[in-house]
């Protein structure tokens, strides 16, 4: 079986795209002098919440989401971020891609939960990564798969997520509401005469809830 190596080197933000993406940049190598025609790659981005500790700040936010305010301390193993696919093109020895990975910043999702709570440090992360080899060779086209033990861990600096979500959403949060709350709250913005939803959500809250 043929015995890739993959390494994430470096993680930032897509400026123009579609939606909020990561750009994964991953190194693969394979032995020397055996040529790669192709490799059809999945990959699984996971975040491992347990390794790395948190301020009073954040296990604050995180509270929610780490079951009970007072266990947030214990994270679950991990959330999944990414679960994706590309096609890399041919080499010899090594070659570097790129893996865009569309992100969200609903707050209904774990990861967005998750990452939005961060102040700064880094995100500690594992990518699994399995698919078909397509190689060839003295006596014609081979193909092998790639099996799920290969993987590598990266962390990515929390501010690449802020200015990620800052590029596409700057100073905002998504959360989703029932139809039946969303009217109601139309109906008291309307009525108090309040030009945004921010400042209708903002009237809500108690004054020392408030910036």
């Amino acid at each position: 079986m043929t015995d890739l190596s993959f390494d994430c080197v470096d993680v930032a933000p897509q400026r123009l795209a579609a939606a909020p993406t990561l750009l994964f940049r991953l190194r693969i190598g394979a032995p020397s002098g055996l040529r790669i025609h192709a490799i059809a790659l999945r990959v699984q981005i996971h975040i491992e919440p347990r390794q790395r500790e948190y301020s009073a700040e954040e296990g604050e936010l995180l509270g929610h989401l780490f079951d009970e305010p007072g266990r947030w301390g214990q994270p679950p193993q991990s959330l999944e971020l990414a679960n994706t696919s590309i096609m890399v093109p041919g080499f010899v020895g090594s070659t570097e891609i790129e893996l865009p990975v569309p992100c969200t910043y609903d707050l209904e999702v774990a990861a967005g939960k998750y990452l939005h709570a961060l102040e700064d440090g880094a995100v500690p992360m594992v990518l699994m990564f399995s698919g078909t080899v397509f190689g060839r060779g003295d006596t014609g086209f081979w193909v092998e798969q790639v099996p799920w033990r290969h993987r590598t861990a990266h962390r990515m600096p929390v501010r690449v997520w802020r200015e990620l979500m800052d590029l596409y959403f700057p100073d905002a949060a998504w959360i989703r509401v029932h139809r039946d709350t969303l009217d109601a709250l139309l109906r008291y913005k309307a009525g108090q005469s309040l030009p945004t939803w921010d400042t209708a959500l903002a009237s809500l809250l108690p004054q020392d809830a408030t910036p």
